[in-house]
């Protein structure tokens, strides 16, 4: 068995390293240009066009994050990149489902304590303490229910929160209220005080969170966006707080990375910036899952996490 890794980034020699000891009959390889030597199965992210097209025996493209955004990206400016009759298969959780809770729940109590209103007392020197919002009526909703989606919202029930979700296809989750499809969307909009993206990248979700979307919020509402920049409206989210839609937001993805020097965002009193940490590859445990797959695959089963090229996730 033969194996190729490409990460632009990623600790190749850690990778190489960690597959190899849990697949000791396997040759595994950093990919460089050039190569063209068998491979079975190939571990990636943003690969180039050389490394994958026209490859002969591929079994499998393993994507080494949860979503493969990136690697769709790869095809539209290149195509032929990603072979048609391959299985592409996405990591689905891998340590990041605990990350997401983490940040979710940072970024929800910041709001719900009232921290965002406080800081902005703190630099007028005003000295007033305030009511926690209420509970009950501070409903949190989760757009996307996948396998980070259904984390953050098992962790926010633990707190006692007021959740709700939406996804494309029915869920039927306890003491969650569940809204599906787009006749369902403003349904689910409607009351809301936080909400949360967690949606794959997919042509029906990009530039959803816009001024339309945010009109129809409970007024003066919070936005967290921790799955992919393409699906904020920039613009419309400052309209929207300019308008009192919207009271703060939380912003780790954005549409161009690194943020420019010069974004609005930066400086917005309204807008918390992170660097797109919300949620790592955890290597360890991705190397487990990746490792397990190959063997589920060699076994003639289906592996976990393939991917539905058609809807994009």
């Amino acid at each position: 068995m033969n194996i190729i890794f490409f990460h632009p980034s990623f600790n190749t020699d850690e990778w190489i390293q960690g597959i190899q000891a849990r697949l000791p009959d396997a040759k595994v390889r950093q990919w460089l240009s050039g190569d063209q030597e068998p491979a079975d199965y190939a571990l990636v992210w943003q690969p180039p066009y050389e490394m994958l097209a026209n490859r002969q025996g591929l079994k499998g493209i393993f994507a080494l994050g949860a979503g493969v955004d990136a690697i769709f990206k790869q095809e539209s400016k290149n195509p032929g990149t990603l072979l048609a009759d391959v299985p592409l298969i996405r990591l689905e959780d891998t340590g990041m489902g605990r990350q997401m809770q983490e940040y979710a729940i940072t970024s929800v109590l910041h709001y719900f304590r009232r921290m965002d209103e406080y800081k902005r007392y703190q630099e007028q020197r005003l000295w007033a303490p305030m009511a926690p919002h209420n509970r009950k009526e501070f409903v949190i909703g989760v757009l996307g229910a996948g396998v980070l989606g259904l984390s953050v919202i098992g962790k926010l029930m633990e707190f006692d929160f007021n959740v709700r979700c939406w996804s494309r296809t029915p869920k039927q989750l306890d003491s969650v209220e569940s809204f599906y499809g787009k006749e369902q969307l403003g349904d689910f909009l409607s009351g809301c005080k936080v909400l949360i993206n967690l949606l794959p990248d997919t042509p029906d979700t990009r530039g959803i969170l816009n001024l339309s979307l945010f009109s129809q919020l409970k007024s003066g509402s919070y936005v967290i966006n921790l799955a992919r920049g393409a699906q904020l409206v920039e613009q419309d989210l400052l309209v929207a707080i300019d308008k009192g839609y919207i009271a703060g937001a939380t912003l780790d993805v954005f549409a161009e990375e690194p943020l420019s020097n010069m974004h609005p965002f930066w400086t917005h009193p309204r807008i918390n910036v992170t660097p797109h940490i919300a949620a790592n590859t955890v290597p360890e445990a991705a190397m487990d899952v990746i490792c397990e797959n190959i063997r589920r695959m060699a076994r003639g089963e289906m592996p976990t996490g393939l991917v539905d090229r058609v809807r994009g996730y």
